[in-house]
């Protein structure tokens, strides 16, 4: 079975995305899935359909959460796709 991948879309010097990917670090501990962190500055395509909303979290090509992730919703969404 693939793994399952999170995506972290983010920029430098963004304390939201910071907080985000901290909460993606404390949840590998207990999920299996790769993590990919993008940076959306390096895409001008990116930066206009993400700029105000990072951090952007994604979940197999799906987005399930913006701004303010919630650890719990990840582990949930989480939870949904590792039964599917």
């Amino acid at each position: 079975m693939e793994p399952i991948l999170v995506t972290l879309y983010t920029r430098t010097r963004c304390p939201l995305c910071d907080k985000a990917k901290n909460s993606l670090m404390e949840l590998k501990e207990t999920w299996n899935f790769a993590l990919e962190e993008i940076d959306i500055e390096e895409s001008d395509e990116l930066t206009e359909r993400y700029g105000l909303m990072i951090p952007v979290v994604h979940i197999d090509g799906e987005e399930v959460g913006f701004g303010y992730v919630d650890k719990f919703d990840i582990s949930n969404r989480l939870q949904e796709k590792s039964e599917s």
